[in-house]
């Protein structure tokens, strides 16, 4: 047991002096980690600072409620005595977390459970690299394979005391990566089977998941919110509501709707003309009898000269952009349910949609995550490009969504 626990602490003294050479005396350490930390590293270097104290916390009762939406809510009840009867006997804490890195569901031992609250290892907190820096999980949900990290080989010194494994968790149906599972304790617990641990546990998860299609489509369909304000949706089919409820608007009006939630300051309405019918030759007064009728939809809440709008306005083309801007490609291809308003003719819309729709294209072929081109696949079945240069990204290495990936690539080619 001195043996291994020497050697434990030998490996402990050796991960500090690199991580030393690399965050604090700016040295590469490139020989002295893995290739696979050494790039995390580099991502976490510029995104935050060693000295975080906490992973930053989403609302809690958003991640409740997102949870008890997703097939893992359901695995996970299907088997937590296991997990937790896992987490008791090596004094583990157990996380799940969404594809982002977000965690949603923890058990954890006595001691571990105290160490992950002062730290926010908890649902709603943010483990990914850009907000917490390097551990298992962000490694795992950005590359789709298990990973360990072992004490300094974590970025934040703050968890400079743990050894994480993690797992992806892929759904049974599509094949695509919906998080992962993490095991992690104090470094000095370090045990060969971690990681073939966190594998098994990640079966046994995937397995206990529900097999229909509801769970993998349902983020595809707009869904009623229930706050308050205007909830405008643009992608693929156009909804648009009110405090929740849903309002009766044609074409023109949700067309009008969409250019006034891109123009906060106001519009004239010259300039809202020539956004919505460019030299199509319709006058002013056409115009100004749409808006009307909008006005009347919105309960008034429509200003004129400039006409612009008077409540709170969410879209899901501003989600979109949002992680778009953050890097969470999966989660904006997610989001992506399709063109904008299909068939509009009103200029300004025709080109947001071409901005929007080559952004996401982008981004996918940059950052080409397999569950992500599976999605975006299904809206543009015949780009070959994008499929190529997932299957090529994962190269040889065995991944759930590569026979998929493959098909929508023998498709495309006929």
């Amino acid at each position: 047991m001195t043996d291994v626990r020497d050697e434990l602490q030998a490996r402990r003294l050796d991960a500090v002096r690199a991580w030393t050479r690399f965050v604090e005396l700016g040295d590469d350490a490139e020989a002295a980690v893995r290739p696979e930390i050494r790039r995390s590293w580099e991502l976490s270097g510029s995104a935050i600072t060693y000295d975080v104290a906490e992973a930053p916390l989403d609302d809690e009762g958003d991640t409740a409620a997102y949870w008890l939406d997703t097939p893992l809510a359901v695995a996970v009840g299907n088997v937590e005595s296991e997990l937790r009867r896992t987490a008791e006997d090596g004094d583990l804490v157990i996380a799940v977390t969404d594809a982002e890195t977000r965690i949603l569901w923890t058990y954890g031992g006595r001691v571990m459970r105290r160490k992950a609250e002062s730290v926010n290892f908890v649902p709603g907190g943010r483990w990914d690299e850009s907000s917490v820096g390097t551990n298992a999980l962000a490694i795992t949900n950005r590359t789709g394979d298990p990973s360990m990290v072992f004490s300094a080989e974590h970025y934040a010194s703050m968890v400079h005391n743990w050894v994480c494994w993690a797992a992806p968790l892929h759904d049974p149906v599509s094949g695509e990566q919906i998080g992962v599972i993490d095991l992690s304790t104090t470094w000095d617990r370090t045990h060969p089977i971690g990681l073939a641990t966190a594998r098994v546990m990640a079966r046994l998860i995937e397995t206990a998941m529900p097999r229909t299609r509801q769970w993998a489509d349902a983020s595809r369909a707009p869904v009623p919110p229930d706050e308050p304000g205007l909830t405008l949706s643009l992608l693929g089919t156009a909804e648009a509501w009110l405090d929740g409820q849903r309002l009766l608007l044609n074409r023109r009006q949700t067309e009008i709707l969409a250019l006034l939630t891109m123009h906060p300051e106001g519009l004239s309405v010259e300039q809202l003309h020539a956004a919505v019918y460019g030299d199509q030759a319709v006058t002013l007064s056409t115009l100004k009898a749409e808006v009307s009728h909008l006005r009347a939809a919105l309960g008034g809440a429509l200003a004129s000269r400039p006409y612009r709008l008077m409540l709170p306005v969410r879209t899901d083309v501003d989600e979109v952009l949002a992680l778009l801007r953050r890097g969470a490609v999966r989660a904006a291809v997610s989001a992506y349910r399709g063109d904008l308003l299909p068939g509009t003719n009103a200029p300004a819309l025709v080109e947001l949609a071409e901005f929007l729709a080559v952004s996401v294209r982008e981004a996918l072929l940059a950052r080409p995550d397999p569950a992500a081109v599976l999605r975006y696949s299904e809206l543009a079945p015949y780009d070959v490009q994008v499929l190529e240069v997932a299957l090529a990204a994962l190269g040889p290495r065995d991944h759930p969504a590569k026979p998929l990936l493959k098909g929508r690539l023998a498709v495309a080619h006929r």
